[in-house]
């Protein structure tokens, strides 16, 4: 009898240590083909025979993105859809430049957790937690060389408080962590409604 206790403990171990991380892939890559017949939750694989070097480059990070516009800011993606030899491999980058003033709006990436290193320039970063934390807002002032985290699907922004141009370099852990962003139209008439008073 004294050895089910010790059983249960072993076999709730076991099965908390493999269901606690995301499955390895079942092969060495899968770079992603677009098939435009088929709808799939990922990518199809492109034959491994016809794999070349180029389809584990992106380039897309070589030049500054054009910062005038009204935000001030350029993402660069380099997600599944711009860098095919991400597909299955969990993760992704995105370039960001920042004029002076720039701003990387709120916005969430329901999928993965974001990491940013700030390359060059002065941002001004922060994150707001659920209602579960009290929808606590964590700020910080980061400087060339400093790394900060954005938990998974938690608004988040970056804003460049310096006087020359900013550029950050994001790792995501996802292929294709999603973006999601309010327009100023949404806002604007979210806040002409009767429930926000103007005065």
């Amino acid at each position: 009898m004294k050895s089910l206790p010790i059983s249960l403990l072993i076999l709730a171990l076991a099965t908390a240590t493999a269901l606690a991380y995301d499955p390895s892939p079942l092969q060495d890559f899968c770079v992603a083909i677009n098939d435009p017949k088929v709808f799939v939750n990922g990518k199809f694989c492109k034959d491994a025979k016809q794999v070349t070097a180029d389809d584990f480059l992106f380039k897309g990070f070589r030049y500054p993105g054009n910062t005038k516009n009204p935000l001030g800011s350029k993402v660069t993606p380099a997600f599944v859809d711009q860098f095919p030899g991400l597909n299955t491999l969990g993760i992704s980058m995105a370039r960001i430049d920042f004029a002076p003033g720039g701003l990387n709006p709120p916005h969430t990436h329901p999928r993965g957790s974001e990491i940013l290193v700030v390359a060059e320039g002065t941002l001004l970063v922060g994150f707001v937690t659920s209602n579960q934390m009290n929808n606590t807002f964590f700020t910080k002032v980061l400087y060339k060389g400093d790394v900060f985290v954005f938990p998974i699907g938690l608004i988040h922004f970056q804003l460049n408080i310096g006087k020359t141009p900013a550029l950050a370099f994001a790792a995501l852990s996802s292929q294709n962590p999603g973006a999601f962003q309010v327009d100023k139209k949404v806002v604007d008439y979210l806040q002409a409604q009767f429930w926000y008073d103007n005065n």
